[in-house]
């Protein structure tokens, strides 16, 4: 069974996905040596004396999501099923091949021959849920109600909708306040400088986490407000206007409170799993989510223009905000668990979601708009 070639965002997921593998993989990119074995040797060795199930499911379910991501995106662009579901398998075997055999040259990984088999189970297991899914109709369906609720050219700003929640999973200074990188892209030109001659002109120039004074009231209002009114103003971007739109204010606010209420559980404890929801917290977000809803009529220009406008206010707001003061014991935690990969993977998702909004709505405003 084919389909009609589409723009998919699926396509974009897919190659964002495989980043993170290839991240998850190579972490932490330190003490790179040449290896002392051949780099194939890990294909001939037998099954290893020590393993957990954590790593066996680790390694079948991560594999997962690429295959059936390749598989969506080559059948929405009008590869037959069964080739699509053949490259999948390849395309995610292949990524696997490669980042065993790179994990050679990292003294803190192992290749393992293992993992390859189970990472290439996981791509087909994936992408055989992709094809039965596409064999029941779902991928039609699907385009169906995407046609209904967004407009034709909405790939990059779906797939940035759906990284918006991945992204809250990082501990975040203020709740929903992602994009908190600009102070450490200061201190590491601070620290690439230091001890050269134009050391002087940065003196001063990077506050330490310590050196940052918490927020104000109305600042942290601010925002929160303003973290949960971007996605809602991306979403109206490349949404149909009319009763949809007010369905996505409702669900950008629950998805926010559910991927904070995740988090806080993840580095804190179940116990403090609501801590963030504080009465100013929670009338951030009640004022963010009647403001958006007084802006769903908005033009879908005009809502990328406000969109821009928003999210240059996070990203300066949040540059001025400190760390949380329980981050570095939470973060220890992590580094010395089984999340670390996938820590590190959300918090690259957090700082940068903002700027990937804010390029993509550039690009956007610079085409020409198209009919509701």
């Amino acid at each position: 069974m084919a389909v009609a070639r589409h723009r998919s965002s699926a396509s974009p997921l897919a190659w964002l996905y495989a980043a993170l593998i290839v991240y998850a993989s190579l972490y932490p990119f330190t003490g790179w040596r040449m290896p002392g074995v051949p780099l194939a040797h890990y294909l001939s060795l037998p099954w290893p004396r020590w393993w957990t199930e954590f790593d066996l499911a680790s390694n079948l379910l991560g594999y997962m999501p690429l295959g059936a991501l390749v598989f969506a995106a080559l059948v929405r662009t009008g590869t037959r099923s069964w080739p699509a579901l053949g490259l999948a398998v390849v395309a995610g075997t292949a990524l696997s091949l490669a980042m065993e055999t790179l994990q050679n040259f990292l003294p803190q990984r192992v290749a393992s021959n293992v993992d390859l088999g189970l990472n290439g189970l996981g791509a087909l297991l994936g992408a055989a849920l992709g094809w039965w899914v596409h064999w029941r109709g779902g991928i039609e369906r699907w385009q169906a109600a995407r046609d209904r609720w967004f407009i034709t050219r909405s790939a990059g700003g779906l797939a940035l909708l759906l990284l918006w929640p991945f992204g809250l999973l990082f501990p975040l200074p203020v709740p929903l306040g992602v994009g908190q990188v600009l102070g450490r892209v200061q201190e590491a030109v601070a620290a690439v400088v230091q001890d050269t001659a134009v050391a002087a002109w940065f003196e001063g120039w990077a506050e330490t986490e310590l050196e940052r004074a918490a927020l104000s009231p109305g600042g942290e209002f601010a925002l929160i407000a303003l973290g949960l009114l971007a996605p809602c103003m991306l979403a109206f971007s490349v949404a149909r206007p009319g009763w949809r739109r007010l369905v996505l204010v409702l669900g950008a606010t629950l998805l926010g409170c559910l991927a904070t209420t995740l988090s806080t559980a993840l580095n804190f404890g179940p116990q403090h799993a609501l801590a963030w929801s504080t009465p100013q917290a929670l009338a951030a977000l009640g004022f963010a989510a009647l403001l958006a809803s007084g802006l769903s009529m908005a033009p879908q220009r005009a809502a990328a223009g406000l969109a821009l406008v928003m999210l240059t206010a996070l990203v300066v707001v949040v540059a001025q905000a400190p760390s949380d003061p329980f981050f570095a014991e939470s973060l220890q935690g992590w580094e010395q668990g089984r999340f670390i990969r996938f820590h590190g993977a959300a918090r690259w998702v957090g700082w940068l979601w903002p700027y990937a909004v804010i390029a993509y709505l550039l690009a956007r405003l610079g085409g020409r708009e198209e009919p509701s």
